[in-house]
């Protein structure tokens, strides 16, 4: 049997349109954009909104579907023709392909983002109907996820966030400060935006006592209370939230097995599932990041007459050019693992362990990437009369949320080596 390695023709077409929004939309507004924190990018945002509209009604319509046929919504469709499922794979694609257009614009790009994928993770097929299909209609829209804290970053189990129902009014009351929320300010300004908090039910229970939340835009008791200014993806909003006696609808509480109490067993293991599904993307981001820069590197000297010699062997490459080389072996490593956790996705595998293998590695090389291609360019790539630097800047993110590098890498450990959290931390 032949192993398939080209792109999909459907995915091809795709990025052939998500490429010219790259090249003239994102790209002639960097550096503007990147000198002005938190302008939105509005002709990027409503060029992309028919297509993501597009994509977020296909995803919902088949995740529904699964639920219909008794599927957890995990695995690919039983019934129907046997078409393998690409959803997953057509995102990493064209995520990769927005992020070498701009990081930080790609990270404005209206769609139910992280929360989208905490619902799609552990919400009831009703729940998902009601918070996702608002992304199918009308005007842009932005979803985000709140979770880190000032004492809970990568220890989750320390949420201090908490949520109490309130019986007499069949409402959860939450209070509590979350920090480090990506697309936060989008999402709370649009009528119809939406955002996942995690919080506690229970403060000596740890992780089991996590449970999702989802908090609708304007909700009375929720306000942003900082915008961060940052060192790259300064296109992005990342905000500081207060709960205040913030009061919600009992069932905004995801996932059908949880009772009023809040037990359950969708917490913890329903965040982790959503990182599963969204390292991928984050990898393929940093990707995207780490082309822009070995491809204006490679292309800047080649002028100068340093080309790559693919055929010489290494002894009789020049230092500049076995740097060319190894930066797109780099490249190319974490796209292969990134390509891998997400064809797992789409067929149904579990892909923990390729998830985060795939965000740590392309966090690792989109960091040695960038710094490589400003020392190679020298006063040009460390100045700002090219995109060089902010590359640069904006890479290590990516080594950073959805779980740092450090933690990916001790999953990754305890994968292989069959540890529990507790004997190996």
């Amino acid at each position: 049997m032949a192993i398939e390695f080209s792109t999909p023709d459907e995915i091809e077409k795709q990025l052939r349109q998500v490429q010219v929004v790259a090249e003239n939309v994102m790209r002639p507004e960097s550096r503007v954009l990147d000198d002005n924190e938190h302008s939105r990018p509005v002709n990027f945002v409503h060029m992309m909104w028919p297509q993501m509209q597009e994509m977020e009604r296909i995803n919902l319509d088949a995740s529904l579907r699964r639920a219909r046929n008794g599927n957890n919504g995990t695995k690919p469709d039983s019934v129907g023709p046997k078409k393998p499922r690409t959803a997953n794979l057509a995102l990493v694609h064209m995520i990769e392909m927005l992020s070498w257009g701009d990081a930080g614009v790609y990270l404005c790009i209206p769609s139910s983002a992280l929360a989208g994928a905490a619902i799609q993770a552990v919400g009831t097929p009703e729940q998902k109907e009601r918070f996702l299909r608002r992304f199918t209609e009308g005007e842009p829209k932005w979803g985000a996820m709140a979770m880190t804290e000032p004492q809970a970053g990568s220890d989750t189990s320390n949420i201090q966030t908490t949520a109490v129902f309130d019986p007499a009014t069949n409402e959860w009351v939450l209070n509590g400060q979350k920090i480090f929320c990506t697309g936060g300010k989008l999402a709370y300004e649009e009528s119809d935006g939406l955002i996942v908090v995690w919080a506690t039910v229970d403060k000596h229970a740890g992780r089991a006592g996590m449970k999702p939340f989802v908090v609708e835009a304007n909700t009375p008791g929720l306000k942003i209370v900082k915008v961060e200014e940052k060192l790259g993806i300064r296109a992005s909003d990342t905000v500081s939230f207060v709960l205040d006696n913030c009061r919600i609808p009992a069932d905004n509480l995801l996932g059908e097995s949880e009772a009023k109490n809040g037990s359950g067993s969708k917490g913890f293991k329903g965040a982790m599932r959503t990182f599963d599904a969204t390292r991928p993307i984050v990898a393929a981001s940093a990707i995207g990041i780490g082309r822009a820069a070995f491809e204006f590197a490679r292309d800047t000297l080649a002028k100068q007459g340093v080309r790559m010699d693919y055929e010489a062997p290494r002894w009789k490459l020049s230092t500049v050019q076995a740097d060319l080389l190894e930066m797109e072996t780099q490249l190319r490593q974490a796209w292969l693992l990134t390509l891998r956790a997400t064809a797992m996705l789409d067929t149904g595998e579990d892909n923990k362990l390729m998830a985060s293998m795939c965000k740590v590695k392309a966090g690792k090389a989109v960091t040695v990437i960038t710094q490589k291609a400003v020392e190679l360019l020298g006063p040009l790539g460390y100045s700002t009369q090219t995109l060089a630097e902010k590359w640069m800047r904006d890479a290590k993110i990516n080594d950073i949320y959805e779980g740092t590098g450090q933690i990916n890498t001790l999953i990754v450990a305890r994968e292989i080596l069959g540890y529990t959290r507790a004997e190996l931390k």
